[in-house]
């Protein structure tokens, strides 16, 4: 009988029913000869009671009968697998006799009709349990209600005897109880994620403790935080610039809340996966000083495993979850789901997710928060690999590799430990050899570098990438043939040398449409042969990997199945042996081979063209003609050269031909270009081939303290460079301090045959300590140059000398701006550059103070600005601008500013705005040089409003006017409008709409209309009227002179607005004549329409 399908998916009903029949049946049982079968339906009644309501209760397969259990699970005891509270009521019902029920049900005041069913239960114990459940007397958190009364009765060795079941079996402390609170979860549920996360640390746990730096050293494994040395690290802020982050502690603090999704990239081999697992191993051990210990759920996933699992509970179950694990799917779910639960799920190496082209890919959905929107992610990939599409909350991480401190660290930690001298032997290696330091800035070289080299002299020479690889893999093979003789060696050797079947496997796996680099043991065994697959298993090339297969639709215990996948140990083994591939191919199939690179970018797979070059002189000639046609092909052509060690002509002859140019290293150049650009300036300083010119495009970051480099935004260095001619360093727009200016002139000196430096796109300080100035560049007689404003430096002063008088006129003839968000330093250079326009007659079209004028002296002699700095009377200037901050300004400071205005000699125009100004200043404080020269003075932007510098009056030019309620009457004399408060409204000839809204209900006389129809006249410009909410006299074929004004009137009804035509009213609509029957009816639907305004009650009075 199987009990699992008989029991396993019960409907409600039947959980209703089992609540009523199983306690009458355990009864009958007990009273009968059956006590042991009535325990085991004791047990699982409690069990279905704790767990029916979220999953199937497998486990009754285990009681009941042990020869249905599935074959790999694990032999265990019955009462051990039941959930902690079902066990725990299983023993409180034994201790439970109808005395203590009784006296309990009193002390917790049950109904009278209660407690006689309790008297005579045929089962008490299981019915008060079930009441005090109910009840919440006792629950999975806590049973105090339930010790205190047992106390209250007297039975202290009862109550501690149930106390001390409560803490075997449920061991939910008092943080443990406050979490049930705080995520607001059902007992069942808190109990259900004490036991996930173990098992989340579990599984981790065999993840992160068992690191190998060098995989066919299978008995050196290192837990991640014995290995673990912080790689550089930055972060790309809101504005796209990157700035450098000092741990990986701070990964999710600089999103400050707007970034739920984190992406952290970089180049192979530079410790991405080294430092998820880091993360991991906080979580696990709740590191203190990690923040990554704060997540209440951590969920590890290596997305190289994820090819077809289609949610992420999937993948939970499959590679998360041990065998014998009792959560079900729909616990998992409901884990997963809850808002309340601080979760981060890490998805590891995306650029190996076989599914990343697939849109409905549950990666996909969580990356563009289409799901799981409250869940934290942290997602890492090659640089060349980012997510195409994702949510608008994304940060990007980015990890530039080790520098010469973390290298130091790593071996002095890992390797060498307290022995100085072999310490100190391994770094000589790094620094005098320029290709291993470049090659070992991915910590994954360096790692192998500092666990092999220190033993293997050899390994101190390689000159290339290749080189290096090769080295190392013939390492592995050493390591196994060491162990073996005779004709066992030779075999083995033969399978070093012959890979060609594993070569394409893995080519095909890195170009084909989806990358596949996870493959079944089985079919491997098959294609390579049992001998070949064990040796590079052996070796730790490829490395198995055991997950659960499961089949939907079976019961859990049918679907736990076990298969073994393989892998590369690292992907760059993968693009190793598939280099061989590509070599061997691309000399027999030309055609192919110029379609593949048609269609494929050698920066994605970057290492298998450098490799293909440096296995095969041949297929690099026809590799680095290809690469050539692609953009920046010529600097990847010198990459892949280099690996042909012993082609070194061919490689200079390419060298000198690029660095006979300018040579540029640019901000939008990828990371692998600019490292490929410095290794080929430092071979060509290296053979002593001049450099014409490198030019640092906005890619510059800072010179290091000691001037040993220069460091760029990505993360690369730029070392002094021996035959570099000219170096020119264009800046983003940003302040340069004076320290970080004598650092780029002490690079400079640095650079021996370097004899100008241009600068450019930033502001320098006008001045710097002479002294400061390295003695390499004034003995040098370097030229240095500000770009930006045509200045030289004066080297034995330290200070700025003007160079090119066009740059000043370019400048000037564009206009200059001193803006208030201005630093003081940029508001110094524009200055300067105003006085040298003076003293070189240069015009300056126009200065816009853009909210940074303060005030103007009273003598006249300069306007302060808001930073403290003054801009004297400039002589050249043609329009001076001055936009201040809403404020009112006195007729004083008007005349000021005119004053200073008349200072600059050759000032037309002066425009004032952000502000309001006078409506009248006496006009003989107007300057007469202001006055003279005819400047025209004007207010707001578009230049409308002028003073009158005659009358001292600002003419402004009213083009609309719209009386909302305020009209008066006309008065007859002047023509103007009279308004309630008595003023005026004179005529405008600039007016050209007037509106007029009157009160509701009135009645214009015709004495007041043709009085408003003269003001009309007057106003020559005029082009509409609208009068609303007002009754207009009867025109009876009574011309009204109008000239081209629309007169429209809208009585204040819906669709009924009229126009006047040859003297007439008619409908704006549909243009018929109004009728004198027709305005009558209208006179009396208006007066009805407003009966109870205040004209119409006034109308009423007088009439009556």
């Amino acid at each position: 009988m199987n009990m699992t399908q008989d029991l396993g998916y019960l409907d409600p009903p039947w959980e209703q029913k089992l609540s009523f029949i199983l306690p009458r049946s355990l009864h009958q049982l007990r009273q009968g000869r059956f006590p042991v079968i009535a325990t085991i339906w004791t047990a699982i009644y409690y069990f279905i009671g704790a767990s029916l309501h979220t999953s199937p209760p497998f486990v009754i397969t285990v009681i009941m009968a042990s020869n249905v259990r599935h074959p790999s699970a694990e032999p265990a005891e019955p009462q051990s697998n039941l959930p902690g509270f079902g066990r725990f009521k299983i023993e409180l019902s034994a201790v439970l006799t109808i005395k203590i029920i009784l006296e309990l049900s009193v002390i917790f005041g049950y109904p009278n009709a209660l407690q006689d069913e309790l008297r005579n239960a045929t089962d008490a114990a299981l019915m008060m349990i079930m009441s005090m459940e109910e009840r919440g007397q006792i629950d999975p958190t806590d049973i105090s209600p339930l010790l205190t009364a047992l106390t209250e009765m007297g039975r202290h060795g009862t109550a501690r005897q149930v106390e001390g079941w409560f803490e075997q079996y449920v061991s939910i402390d008092e943080g443990r109880r406050a979490e049930v609170l705080k995520y607001q979860m059902s007992p069942e549920l808190a109990e259900k994620m004490v036991s996930f996360i173990s098992e989340l640390k579990e599984t981790c746990h065999t993840l992160y403790d068992k690191i190998q730096p060098i995989p066919y050293i299978k008995e050196k494994m290192y837990s991640v935080d014995k290995v673990f040395i912080e790689v550089g690290i930055e972060y790309c802020d809101r504005q796209g610039s990157w700035k450098t982050l000092s741990s990986y502690h701070g990964i999710f603090s600089i999103a400050k809340g707007s970034s739920r999704i984190q992406i952290i990239e970089g180049d192979p081999g530079y410790g991405k996966s080294t430092l998820a697992l880091q993360l991991v191993y906080d979580w696990c051990n709740d590191s203190s000083d990690s923040p990554f210990c704060k997540p209440d759920i951590m969920i590890f996933l290596n997305l190289r495993q994820l090819g077809g699992t289609t949610s992420i509970v999937d993948a939970i179950e499959q590679f998360l979850l041990p065998r014998d694990s009792l959560l079900k799917r729909r616990d998992v779910e409901e884990l997963i789901n809850n808002r309340n639960l601080n979760i981060l799920v890490v998805l590891d190496a995306y650029d190996e997710y076989p599914d990343q082209h697939i849109e409905d890919s549950f990666v996909r959905h969580m990356l563009e928060e289409k799901i799981l929107r409250h869940i934290d992610v942290l997602l890492t990939t090659r640089s060349s690999c980012i997510p195409p599409a994702c949510g608008s909350r994304t940060g990007r991480i980015r990890l530039t590799g080790f520098d010469e401190g973390a290298r130091e660290q790593y071996v002095r930690k890992a390797v060498t430990g307290d022995d100085e001298e072999e310490l100190q032997k391994i770094l000589e290696q790094f620094n005098t050899n320029p290709i291993l330091r470049d090659i070992c800035q991915a910590p994954l070289f360096s790692v192998m570098y500092a666990h092999v080299a220190h033993k293997e002299e050899k390994f101190h020479n390689v000159r290339s990438v290749t080189g290096f690889f090769e080295y190392m893999i013939d390492c592995f093979h050493s390591h196994a043939q060491n162990k073996v003789f005779g004709d066992e060696r030779k075999q083995l050797q033969t399978y070093a040398d012959d890979h060609c079947k594993l070569d394409k496997v893995a080519f095909e796996s890195l170009t084909g449409a989806t990358q596949q680099l996870l493959w079944d043991k089985k079919v491997l065994t098959t294609k390579f042969g049992a001998d070949f697959y064990g040796l590079y298993v052996d070796i730790g090339i490829l490395v198995e990997e055991e997950v659960i297969n499961r089949n939907r639709g079976a019961t859990r215990a049918q679907s736990i199945q076990y298969r073994t996948n393989v892998r590369f140990y690292h992907k760059l083994f993968c693009e190793w042996y598939a280099a061989h591939h590509l070599a061997r191919s691309v000399t027999s199939f030309w055609a192919w081979f110029y379609d593949f690179c048609e269609h494929v970018n050698p920066y994605d797979l970057q290492f298998v063209y450098r490799f293909a070059c440096g296995i095969s002189s041949a297929a690099a000639k026809q590799v680095i003609k290809l690469v050539k046609r692609k953009q920046d092909g010529d600097k990847f052509a010198v990459l892949c050269s280099l690996e042909q060690e012993e082609n070194t002509e061919d490689v200079l002859s390419i060298v000198r031909y690029l660095v006979s140019r300018d040579v540029h290293i640019s901000e939008k150049d990828t990371r692998l270009l600019q490292r490929t650009t410095v290794q080929l300036l430092e071979l060509a300083s290296q053979k002593e081939v001049p450099i014409k010119c490198l030019n640092l495009d906005r890619s510059f970051e800072t010179v290091d303290k000691k001037l040993t480099h220069i460091a760029l935004k990505s993360g690369v260095v730029v070392r002094p460079i021996v035959y570099l001619q000219l170096l020119i360093v264009r800046m983003e727009t940003t302040d340069v301090t004076e320290q970080e200016l004598i650092n780029i002139l002490g690079f400079a000196g640095q650079c021996v045959n370097l004899m100008e430096l241009r600068i450019d796109g930033c502001t320098l300080p006008l001045a710097i300590n002479a002294e400061s100035i390295p003695n390499q560049v004034i003995s040098r007689k370097m030229k240095v140059f500000y770009s930006r404003y045509g200045y030289k430096m004066r080297l034995e002063a330290g200070q700025w000398e003007m160079d090119d008088v066009d740059v000043i006129r370019k400048l000037c003839l564009d206009g200059l701006t001193l803006s208030r968000d201005d630093s003081v330093l940029l508001q110094q250079s524009t200055l300067r550059l105003l006085e040298n326009s003076s003293q070189h007659n240069v015009p300056v079209k126009c200065l816009n103070l853009d909210r940074s004028f303060e005030t103007v002296d009273r003598k006249l002699t300069h306007i302060a600005l808001k930073s403290g700095l003054v801009v004297r009377p400039i002589e050249h200037l043609q329009l001076l601008i001055v936009r201040m901050e809403t404020t009112d300004v006195t007729k004083q400071e008007l005349i000021n500013i005119l004053g200073f205005a008349g200072q600059c000699v050759n000032l037309m125009e002066l425009r004032i705005d952000g502000c309001t100004l006078p409506l009248a200043i006496n006009a003989e404080s107007i300057p007469d040089q202001v006055i003279s020269r005819k400047m025209k003075v004007s207010c707001c932007p578009d230049n409308k409003i002028q003073f009158n510098l005659r009358s001292g009056k600002l003419e402004i030019p009213i083009s609309e006017v719209w009386l909302n309620r305020s009209f008066s009457s006309v008065d007859p004399d002047s023509l103007s409008l009279v308004l309630g408060s008595g003023l005026c409204l004179p005529r405008l000839s600039s007016l050209q709409s007037l509106e007029i809204w009157t009160e509701p209900g009135r009645e214009v006389t015709v004495d007041e209309w043709t009085g408003i129809m003269n003001y009309v006249k007057q106003c020559q410009l005029l082009k509409k009227l609208h009068m609303r909410f007002c009754l207009l006299p009867w025109l009876d074929n009574n011309p009204t002179d109008h000239g081209h004004t629309t007169v429209q009137w809208y009585p204040g009804f819906e669709s009924s607005t009229y126009e006047i035509h040859s003297g007439r009213w008619q409908s704006f609509i549909s243009k018929q004549v109004l009728t004198r029957e027709a305005y009558d009816k209208l006179v009396t639907r208006f007066r009805e329409r407003f009966r109870n305004s205040n004209w119409q009650k006034q109308r009423r009075a007088k009439s009556e």
